[in-house]
């Protein structure tokens, strides 16, 4: 791996959240292929999206401001796995296993913040 992002954790753990909730918006309903199902996938995406693009930046500072980014992103999923859950569209013990990995990465990013600092 020749990319410095590639190396962190918190970058491959983001990678299995996107995976994660792609699987999931393949059961959604159809009437959502054109609201919450991109919505939470691009969400998802963003994440190790932008842990990739801040590392590449110039200073700590910058990078520090792209995982903050992230931060916002895996915030999203959260909200739009409670809209999927209002909506029936998860199970409460699926909703959890995808809640608490949201939390790893949140987690993950603060430390690396934190590190960064």
């Amino acid at each position: 791996m020749g990319f410095k992002f590639e190396k962190l954790k918190v970058w491959q753990k983001a990678l299995d959240l996107a995976d994660e909730i792609d699987q999931l918006t393949k059961t959604f309903p159809k009437d959502e292929n054109y609201v919450l199902s991109p919505q939470i996938k691009r969400a998802a995406d963003s994440i190790s999206l932008n842990i990739a693009e801040g590392s590449t930046g110039q200073s700590n500072a910058e990078f520090i401001r792209f995982l903050r980014y992230a931060l916002r992103s895996d915030v999203e999923v959260v909200g739009c796995l409670h809209l999927a859950k209002r909506r029936n569209y998860l199970t409460e013990k699926r909703f959890n296993e995808l809640y608490s990995l949201c939390e790893e990465v949140l987690v993950m990013i603060n430390g690396l913040i934190k590190a960064l600092r």
